[in-house]
């Protein structure tokens, strides 16, 4: 429903608005000078360096770098779509909120079915405690360990074994929308019937908080031991996330998802304290449900039953994740122990030992070589020929050109020729002893089997352009020095944004990391500069390790240049001694760099 609200009404909102007392009610402000100041709502901080400021009507955090609007914040703070905070807004100045007619009767319709399958949560929650067979349904749940409060939050309920139990409930619309969900049937001259009965029902919610749709557990003997509600014009299965409102409850920030296949995982491990745990809807990750999970965090976690079934859905979950990978993405794989799942994990081994073991979830560009080295053994050189085979036409399909090249320089590394203390080799002081069972899955330095080898961890380079810029961004004193040296030795076209980047912090009189700041804070202009500049930093070093990337990283490209222009120049005319004896060091990378 995005573009539903006028702009002009939008404008007219935000000038009604009092940035300050639409944050204080939720942060404790202090007044500092012309502005206020708080600890960032939206990073773990002691010292306050969230700033708002009201002639502005703007916030921004010097600390994590969060700023923005009223809208901004609403969306942030409460975690609410661009129309919701629009009409919470609207509600706090009392103004109604205009749409278009054919969009607010889409509005009015998601609403009416938003609300039966609150109905129907409501309904479910109060039959667990209510029904006379609620004794079936709480043993169950006791069985699984699983606390009353546990219970309350995640709303789970029981759907009784009757087959009509919500149309005798509902009035004519709510019945209607209930069938329009598919929990529901209705067939000519039949009483309408319910889809779950007899389960255990796990509600799924959007991050508002609304139910959107169900899933059911079955307490007998069905074939089918979980069910989802069919989709509808509210639940689209790949774009959601199970937990993902849970999760934002308990946690100010994201800073990484641990991705479950089961809704019992998820509830287990919250009850547990491992309060970031979601499940995908559906038996595969897709590409879809991946650009969900990313849109909530940049860190993912996959942690995967450890029997056949779990092994196919990692390398599935793999595969999808090669073409979203981009800079500042990361991506991990935890495979538990044989005829084990998160639930049963968590329960064996507690917290901590759990938590243990994500901290040491393979990185992707390791998994990627336990899978598609399985039943290799890469001091054979036809099955080094076999990986090359296997892993080359999916490292294409990865997006982020760093982490392409990283990954081929590892498959080189593993694919190149060597026969010291090879098996093979007649002079190998080591003879050759597998150790390698299939069965075993635990990682050893001395295996090279399936989930064996240990793999250097990708090291990641920046675009030489984008580290300038954050060299910069550190240090803008350094704007002249870099744009005197880019244009001297003519390097506009490998270093426009920072030529750029240069030029405007030379123009404003920006000489220290606080008048950046400052700068892009208090003019929208510089912000949205800023902004756009910035889109495709993601991993940020230390200040002094980026000024010493920036500097190395323009001496080299000089460098180049001239060993470039002196090569063309030998194919038609005859270098200097002098020359020749600059093509022969420049030939060699030096040490040497600007200050």
């Amino acid at each position: 429903m995005a573009g539903m609200i006028p702009q002009p009404f939008i404008d007219d909102l935000l000038g009604r608005i009092n940035i300050v007392e639409l944050i204080s009610s939720r942060v404790r402000l202090k007044k500092s000078g012309g502005s206020y100041k708080a600890c960032c709502p939206f990073h773990e901080e002691k010292t306050p360096s969230f700033n708002v400021i009201p002639d502005k009507q703007f916030y921004h955090c010097f600390g994590c770098g969060a700023s923005g609007n009223a809208i901004v914040f609403l969306r942030e703070y409460e975690n609410l779509s661009f129309n919701e905070a629009v009409e919470e807004l609207a509600r706090t100045a009392g103004m109604d909120v205009p749409r278009d007619e054919a969009i607010q009767k889409q509005y009015d319709a998601s609403q009416l079915l938003i609300d039966a399958l609150e109905f129907a949560s409501d309904f479910y929650q109060q039959q667990l405690q209510k029904h006379p067979l609620k004794e079936h349904a709480q043993q169950y749940l006791s069985k699984r360990g699983l606390s009353s409060e546990i219970i309350k939050a995640y709303k789970l309920g029981f759907a009784p074994t009757e087959k009509s139990n919500l149309a005798p409930l509902s009035s004519k619309e709510r019945l209607k929308a209930l069938i329009d969900t598919k929990i529901v049937f209705s067939e000519d001259g039949r009483t309408p019937f319910d889809l779950f009965r007899n389960r255990i029902m796990f509600p799924i919610r959007n991050t508002r908080g609304k139910t959107i749709a169900f899933g059911g557990r079955t307490l007998g003997n069905d074939k089918a031991k979980y069910i989802n509600s069919p989709e509808s014009s509210v639940f689209h299965k790949s774009h959601e996330i199970y937990g993902i409102y849970e999760v934002y409850k308990a946690n100010r920030t994201i800073d990484k998802l641990l991705v479950c296949e089961g809704y019992m995982d998820v509830v287990s491990l919250a009850q547990y304290g491992v309060t970031y745990a979601v499940a995908m809807l559906g038996t595969a990750t897709n590409q879809d449900n991946l650009n969900a999970l990313l849109r909530h965090s940049n860190h993912l976690v996959f942690c995967f039953d450890g029997d056949t079934a779990g092994l196919n859905a990692a390398h599935k979950a793999m595969h999808n994740c090669l073409p979203l990978i981009q800079d500042g993405v990361q991506i991990q794989f935890l495979l538990l122990p044989e005829g084990e799942d998160p639930d049963t994990m968590i329960r064996k081994e507690g917290k901590s030992s759990f938590e243990a073991r994500i901290t040491q979830a393979r990185p992707l560009s390791s998994f990627f070589f336990d899978v598609h080295s399985e039943g290799l053994d890469l001091e054979i050189p036809e099955h080094k020929g076999l990986l090359k085979n296997r892993a080359e036409p999916e490292i294409n399909l990865i997006a982020s050109a760093t982490i392409k090249a990283a990954i081929k320089d590892q498959l080189y590394a593993l694919t190149r020729r060597s026969y010291k203390n090879s098996k093979y080799s007649n002079n190998s002081k080591y003879p050759y002893n597998p150790k390698y069972s299939k069965n075993d899955r635990s990682q050893s330095s001395d295996n090279t089997g399936f989930y064996k080898k240990i793999v250097t961890q990708v090291s990641v380079k920046r675009k030489p352009d984008v580290s300038v810029c954050l060299a910069l961004y550190f240090y803008p004193d350094k704007a002249k020095t870099f744009c005197e040296h880019i244009e001297s030795n003519k390097l506009e076209d490998q270093f426009p944004i920072a030529l750029n980047f240069s030029r405007f912090m030379i123009n404003y009189a920006l000489t220290t990391h606080k008048d950046l700041l400052i700068s892009i804070a208090t003019d929208s202009d510089n912000q949205n500069y800023f902004y756009t500049l910035f889109d495709e930093i993601e991993f940020i070093p230390l200040a002094e390790d980026a000024l010493q990337e920036a500097h190395d990283t323009l001496h080299k490209v000089a460098q180049n240049k001239r060993r470039d222009a002196l090569l063309e120049k030998s194919h038609t005319q005859p270098l200097s001694n002098e020359e020749k004896e600059e093509l022969r060091a420049l030939s060699t990378w030096g040490e040497t760099t600007i200050q």
